[in-house]
């Protein structure tokens, strides 16, 4: 008995086939595929039709799920996309007044770039390979602020610096890593798994409450969400003193911490709807009446 219990513990912690920036992004641009409006659908299918335009063949953006992997793809061409490095978080403190002004006062951060895409994508008089872009752009930093880890930090880099273990998994993890890639997988994995069975489990009446708010209102949540549960969780007073051993994220807080990664993962997705219909089927965006 004690070796099964054992055996089970190791597939529980087992090495996820893809991280966050992989499975968690997919998973979200799948559920906004899904909730957006079938007129959202036929004009995102026809801009992704253009992908040559991006002139990025390694990085290929057939679908919205590979869209939503185009702003980590770029990353290896250097110069050419260097400028967007900052656009995939915000560095706003948790144990500090929530204030994203000063994460974002330079425009570099990601609820920023949230809504600077949306309203080129709205922007009909855009060139097709720039609104390409932003809907590639936006599809992925959608994923990126509901992930908590992106949306909050302590001058840590959003957890990167915070050692942790997750089970029996230690060396180089992080809390950072964490959240991108073990337990995204994990949650997303849980029955009912993938992002039709989680966006089912929604009634409409809640999906359309979740799609509400603005990207600060959401960037707030997620703030408080890596304060309240990626932090809290981990270190019993994430703005205390480092704990003298490595934390360890055990198995009984990681099955509490599955269904509100779930939740993270669905909204980012119903949100990312609500985005592409208002751009493509109002021709509006955040900020815009």
């Amino acid at each position: 008995m004690l070796m099964l219990a054992a055996l089970v513990a190791l597939l529980g912690f087992a090495r996820p086939a893809g991280a966050y920036w992989e499975y968690g992004h997919e998973s979200v641009a799948r559920i906004a595929w899904l909730q957006m409006s079938a007129q959202s659908r036929s004009q995102v299918a026809s801009l992704l039709r253009q992908g040559k335009l991006l002139e990025t063949p390694d990085c290929p953006v057939t679908t919205l799920e590979q869209a939503s992997l185009w702003a980590d793809c770029i990353k290896p061409l250097g110069d050419r996309f260097g400028y967007a490095f900052s656009w995939h978080y915000q560095n706003v403190d948790i144990c500090k007044p929530f204030d994203l002004k000063a994460a974002c006062k330079d425009g570099n951060c990601v609820s920023v770039q949230i809504e600077r895409n949306a309203r080129l994508l709205a922007d009909r008089g855009v060139p097709t390979r720039e609104r390409l872009m932003a809907l590639a752009f936006l599809a992925h930093f959608v994923g990126d602020l509901h992930q908590p880890m992106h949306a909050g930090d302590h001058q840590d880099l959003g957890g990167n610096r915070v050692a942790a273990n997750y089970g029996i998994i230690g060396g180089r993890t992080n809390l950072h890593g964490i959240w991108d890639g073990w337990l995204a997988e994990r949650a997303i994995s849980t029955p009912p798994a993938g992002p039709a069975a989680m966006l089912a489990q929604v009634p409409q009446a809640e999906r359309i409450q979740v799609s509400r708010g603005t990207v600060e209102e959401w960037s707030r949540e997620m703030w408080g969400k890596a304060r309240d549960l990626a932090y809290k969780t981990l270190l019993t007073d994430p703005c205390g003193a480092e704990p003298p051993e490595r934390p360890v994220l055990g198995e009984a807080e990681v099955n509490v911490l599955i269904p509100e990664v779930k939740r993270n993962v669905v909204a980012g997705g119903i949100r990312l709807a609500r985005l592409i219909d208002d751009a493509l089927i109002h021709g509006k965006a955040p900020g815009q009446r």
